[in-house]
């Protein structure tokens, strides 16, 4: 899913589905094989209708709708609705054999199961329609999971979502694991109002939906007093208009098509779209720096960039409300507004011109090459089948790429040519001034580097008001993650932006400067009308005590309130859980603290993040003992991670064990011999151990990979050891690294004067 399994998202329909994508199989008891009559999990929801009802009235929009996408999203499994081949098929792949086979009008999957032995599960559900299609099953305690092997459609043959090894069997990873659970990853975007229905103290869910697949009230929100209206109306009268669903905005489309987490159930078509779900910024793992979809993001992200999107451009512009294909075929819909003449519907914007020529598209009208869209909407494949486009429309770029390694339709489109052969070609074309036409991507690809030269640029685009929100307030939050140079000041000013993504910005980038500077720069969104802005600044402000905020301080409770809604409504997912405790932790609540991370790891008993996030708050709250025994713990579940290695070799420092610090940290340079820091902190202990010569061999080894800290390790060794050779020679690379540090320059001096007196 998405380019590896890790970063799976909801898309297997083509144009509306989730974010992160699950797939199924329930262990079959063999005595009970009775097809059920109807969905068990359908339940008419307070204020909802049957779906049925919709069309009596609105059979035409029914009619278009049923031939979409979004109308098979999700399907009770059987003859008519299962693409995949169980003509007793198989597949292997990695050593695993699974075999899809079906029996009175039933499907079965025999597959490896959580416990590692071969196990055979009853396909419930269809998940998706094209290009692929995934499969459903209950394994218990209303879980619905997602088997990992996917039917691609077009090439009509089985196929595995994941890359790399296969996780270990009832793992986070492992098709089993609450990665791939329906409830807890894919439940909000393929079915009419789902509601999780987790019950934490049971541990399992009771999930209901008032439609299998998504339906008319998806977005256009629930019918039961429209219904009542209309059936109440005689021949003279009609339904009144106060009674009317609300009008569909795009919002109701970002729900699903966005990188977002939810902050609360219960969103509907009119209510603000970041009251209830905070998107993702353009975080260097999942876009390019120029601001292209690198991992599975979906399309608001991309939108929100665009020069459209600030014109008042909606989704509903290019695709059909009903069947969700697009409003014209090729250029045609592009020239909607891209025409010789501007549309009276944008006052501000003049998006004129001729463009369907090859004047503009330098390829022979027709071909590929000509189509608007394959150039300013390049395709980048998901879910190893599912080709998306980019909705940013960009221009093209081809010396960005060859500098910074971001996409250019030039070379997708010319399979075998290079970024530079695009970029001459381009030159020819257009002169070279299009090389000059101002980018975001030198920023951001800064950002990533930790570049401090690149504070000026970002701080560029947070001030021009011409760029999009999005694009702002990612800079400051980038900007935050650079370090060195103070920018509380910056990030109060973002906190004040008229743009609420912008102040989303500020209050996530202040987790990154000083916590005696947050309630100045971001201590207002508290009272933010936004949601999403008061969620994450709560989180940032968690350490800072509730008097400081003066007449905010009822502000400031409203929205911790607010965080733990988003908490509850989470309640299943470990990673929030954990993050949650945290916050409880800086708010000196140690007890809840440490309740809401071993809750994470009842969550997600694998998942070896969890146990470190308790061991470090054991660590932090002085219980060096327990810190040592859940990091001994992780490490027995995952052996071959370096940091886990690491971790507990510094608990174990702190309990006075150095001899088995040192067996862990050699663990720890072993499996990660490029982490320098590793390397120095196994430097440093065998130093205590007095065993200093044997570090400072280590170090002269490691010394040509040119890191500093290295270096000046192995020279201050050199001198404890008094080898004044090996001295000068650290102290020579050093000063390569620091010219302009002079005590450096004197310490060379010495040392020659000291080596030629002998």
């Amino acid at each position: 899913m998405a380019a590896s399994v890790r970063s799976a998202a909801a898309k297997g329909v083509t144009l509306l589905l989730f974010l992160l994508l699950a797939f199924a199989g329930h262990t079959l008891a063999s005595d009970a094989l009775s097809t059920p009559a109807a969905d068990p999990r359908i339940s008419i929801h307070e204020g909802f209708v049957e779906e049925s009802t919709c069309a009596s009235c609105h059979a035409d929009q029914a009619a278009a709708f049923s031939k979409s996408h979004h109308a098979k999203a999700m399907a009770l499994a059987d003859d008519e609705t299962v693409r995949g081949d169980f003509d007793n098929s198989r597949f292997e792949h990695d050593g695993v054999v699974t075999t899809f086979t079906r029996r009175d009008g039933r499907f079965f999957v025999n597959t490896e199961g959580a416990d590692g032995g071969e196990g055979e599960f009853e396909v419930k559900y269809t998940f998706a329609y094209e290009p692929l299609q995934q499969y459903l099953v209950d394994i218990g305690g209303g879980r619905l999971q997602a088997l990992d092997i996917a039917w691609d459609t077009a090439r009509r043959q089985w196929f595995w979502l994941g890359d790399g090894t296969p996780a270990k069997p009832g793992s986070t990873y492992h098709w089993t694991g609450p990665f791939y659970r329906w409830n807890r990853t894919c439940i909000d975007c393929h079915s009419t109002d789902p509601q999780a229905k987790f019950q934490p103290q049971a541990n399992e869910y009771k999930s209901t939906y008032v439609a299998t697949s998504i339906g008319c009230q998806s977005c256009h929100g629930p019918g039961a007093k429209h219904v009542a209206s209309a059936q109440s109306a005689n021949a003279s009268s009609s339904v009144k208009p106060d009674i009317y669903p609300p009008k569909v905005d795009a919002g109701i489309c970002f729900a699903c098509h966005a990188r977002r987490t939810r902050l609360l159930d219960g969103y509907q078509p009119g209510k603000p779209f970041l009251d209830y779900f905070s998107p993702a910024l353009l975080r260097q793992d999942l876009y390019f720096p120029d601001g292209q979809i690198l991992d599975e993001v979906f399309e608001y992200g991309s939108f929100q960039q665009s020069k459209m999107a600030r014109a008042g451009v909606t989704c509903l512009d290019c695709h059909r409300p009903h069947d969700a294909g697009l409003k014209a075929e090729g250029n045609a819909l592009c020239t909607q507004c891209h025409a010789e003449t501007k549309p009276e519907r944008f006052a501000d914007q003049d998006p004129s011109g001729l463009f369907d020529t090859p004047a503009h598209t330098r390829h022979q009208a027709g071909s590929t090459g000509a189509q608007c869209a394959n150039c300013h909407m390049p395709e980048r494949t998901y879910m190893k089948v599912d080709p998306r486009r980019d909705h940013s429309f960009v221009i093209p770029r081809p010396d960005l790429s060859a500098s910074l390694g971001t996409p250019n339709a030039c070379t997708i489109c010319h399979v075998g040519r290079t970024d530079d052969w695009a970029a001459e070609t381009m030159d020819g074309w257009y002169g070279t001034q299009w090389r000059e036409r101002p980018s975001i991507a030198h920023a951001f690809a800064g950002a990533a580097n930790g570049d401090q030269a690149a504070v000026e640029a970002l701080r560029a685009l947070i001030s021009d008001q011409n760029q999009a929100g999005i694009i702002r307030g990612s800079a400051i939050a980038a900007m935050s993650g650079i370090g060195g140079e103070d920018i509380s000041i910056d990030i109060r000013a973002a906190a004040a932006d008229a743009d609420p993504l912008v102040r989303l910005g500020a209050a996530e980038a202040a987790g990154n400067i000083p916590p005696e500077q947050r309630l100045k720069a971001i201590g207002d969104l508290v009272r933010d009308e936004t949601r999403a802005v008061r969620v994450a600044a709560a989180n940032a402000l968690a350490s800072i005590p509730p008097d400081l905020f003066g007449d905010r301080r009822g502000h400031l409770e409203a929205a911790v309130a607010d965080l733990r809604a988003y908490v509850e409504t989470n309640a299943d997912v470990a990673e929030i859980q954990s993050s949650h405790g945290f916050f409880l932790l800086a708010r000196q609540a140690t007890a809840e603290a440490e309740a809401a991370f071993q809750r994470a790891i009842s969550l997600d008993p694998t998942l070896e993040t969890m146990r470190i996030n308790l061991a470090e708050f054991y660590r932090a709250t002085g219980q060096n003992d327990r810190s040592e025994q859940t990091y001994a713990e992780a490490i027995r579940i995952a052996p071959e991670r370096a940091d886990l290695r690491y971790g507990h070799a510094l608990s174990l420092v702190r309990k006075q064990a150095l001899a088995a610090a040192i067996t862990e940290l050699a663990e720890a340079v072993r499996l990660d011999p490029q982490d320098f820091r590793y390397k120095t902190t196994f430097a440093v202990a065998l130093d205590s151990a007095g065993r200093t010569e044997e570090a400072l061999d280590r170090l002269d080894g490691w010394a040509a990979g040119g890191d500093a800290d290295i270096i000046g390790l192995a020279l201050q060794y050199s001198l404890k050891l008094r080898r004044l050779p090996e001295a000068l020679k650290h102290a020579e690379a050093l000063a390569r690294l620091r010219p302009e540090d002079r005590e450096i320059s004197d310490l060379i001096e010495q040392l020659k004067q000291a080596i030629n007196g002998k």
